[in-house]
């Protein structure tokens, strides 16, 4: 039992910037769409969770590769390599997604806050919970940030336990999971529009490249100070030849990161799927909009214990993602302009950077208090990130076949397979989306 544990802590060790993208997936707002998705029509859409997994691992490894190589962040590459209206337009379509992602999960962990203790009212708890989030993602270093981040990750677990509580018919579970089950009208293809939009969301293409780029640079200066890497040891080995081996080694971590973090994306979805698809499909409740009344109809169904697991979640997964939205939000906007800074940097180096951070915080706080409801927050963020996907992954793959860009580090046959599907899924789906929104 001893040696199981030590190994466990040793991959966890291993784990970073690929399960922290894994876990911000599974936001507020994503649970509130998986929660939608199993009231209206049960366990009729788990299979989406395979379909979804290598989608969503094959663009999170190519943009992990690309920042481990380059060591810069995905906005500086397109500033550096692409036009600058190219540029533009992406941050355009991109910012305004992120305020409104982050002024949903605001809202929702509010909101199922206010659940617990219903005596303190929920603008409360989102105020509160914006101070906390700003306050330790300025004061706190980034390796601290990483930290706790990977820990708050334990809190997905709590909804991998939910459905146990409802009792499926695990026979059913199964059929549902490896046969797909599609209906040919707008509301079933809506919400696989939906999934697909939640789950490949182009902000973690900039969060994932930025967090590799950084921990690469960090993990390099360990290295250098150690002078193992750039100076020639007693077998004589050249320094290009040692920082190749240390790259593959770190492709090869960064990998199984990655892997493990959108494996867990996906086993989330596919549980929050079957707990509401089990416990509130055959009750009559078709319409879940937000999160809160996700964790209000599982109480009478399932019990205490599956609303307050659910409610605890929503609030671990809010504190994962938010650094993540507005993080990605000033990586954005500082390396458009060429601002220095990064979560490595204290706040009196870098001002600017963190100045936007507290901006899309705000920002996202005050969209729930000027008329703009979550599910709108949500209905606007999925068509902007439908109009961006396929643009931003057709650039993310043309990165990762550029050898001036990635040298020996480009895309294998696989890669660009599984790229090209992504980018023909996401293009037909935001079609899909555009055409439903407005039809």
């Amino acid at each position: 039992m001893t040696g199981f544990l030590a190994k466990i802590k040793k991959l966890f060790r291993v784990l970073g910037p690929g399960l922290i993208t894994g876990a911000s997936d599974d936001d507020p707002s994503g649970i509130a769409t998986y929660s939608q998705t199993g009231a209206k029509f049960g366990l009729s859409t788990l299979w989406t969770a395979l379909i979804t997994f290598p989608l969503m691992a094959s663009m999170q490894e190519m943009c992990a590769r690309i920042g481990l190589v380059t060591s810069i962040g995905l906005t500086s590459i397109i500033r550096d390599n692409y036009s600058r209206l190219l540029l533009y337009f992406m941050m355009i379509l991109s910012l305004p997604a992120i305020i409104l992602n982050i002024g949903a999960d605001i809202s929702g962990m509010g909101a199922v806050a206010n659940l617990i203790v219903p005596s303190i009212k929920p603008i409360f708890f989102s105020i509160s919970f914006t101070i906390i989030l700003l306050i330790l993602i300025v004061y706190l270093p980034y390796h601290k940030i990483v930290s706790i981040l990977k820990y708050l990750c334990l809190s997905l677990f709590l909804y991998i336990a939910v459905p146990f509580f409802t009792h499926p018919s695990w026979e059913k579970v199964l059929r549902s999971t490896l046969l797909p089950t599609i209906k040919w009208n707008k509301e079933f293809l809506s919400i696989i529009v939906a999934i697909l939009g939640t789950t490949i969301s182009p902000y973690l293409f900039f969060w994932q490249v930025t967090m590799e780029a950084e921990d690469v640079k960090a993990q390099k200066r360990l290295v250098l100070a150690r002078r193992k890497l750039y100076r020639e040891n007693s077998d004589g080995e050249k320094p290009y030849r040692r920082e190749k081996n240390f790259i593959k080694l770190l492709i090869q971590k960064m990998q199984l990161d990655v892997n493990i973090g959108m494996l867990l994306s996906n086993v989330v979805m596919y549980f929050i799927i079957l707990a509401t698809g089990t416990a509130l499909s055959g009750t009559g409740l078709k319409q879940i909009d937000t999160v809160e009344q996700a964790a209000k109809a599982l109480e009478p169904v399932a019990g205490k214990a599956s609303y307050f697991l659910f409610a605890l979640g929503v609030i671990g997964t809010g504190f994962i993602a938010i650094p993540v939205l507005s993080g990605s939000f000033s990586y954005i906007v500082s390396e458009t302009f060429g601002w220095k800074g990064t979560l490595d940097k204290k706040y009196s180096q870098a001002k600017s950077f963190y100045i936007v951070i507290g901006i899309s915080l705000a920002a996202g706080l005050m969209l729930n208090y000027v008329g703009v409801s979550p599910i709108q927050a949500l209905i606007y963020t999925a068509i902007l990130y439908g109009l961006t996907s396929p643009i931003l992954i057709a650039i993310v793959l043309h990165i990762g076949n550029n050898k001036k860009i990635m040298g020996d580090y480009t895309n294998r046959a696989l890669s660009n397979i599984l790229g090209i599907i992504t980018m023909i899924v996401m293009t037909a789906a935001a079609g899909a989306l555009i055409y439903f929104q407005f039809s």
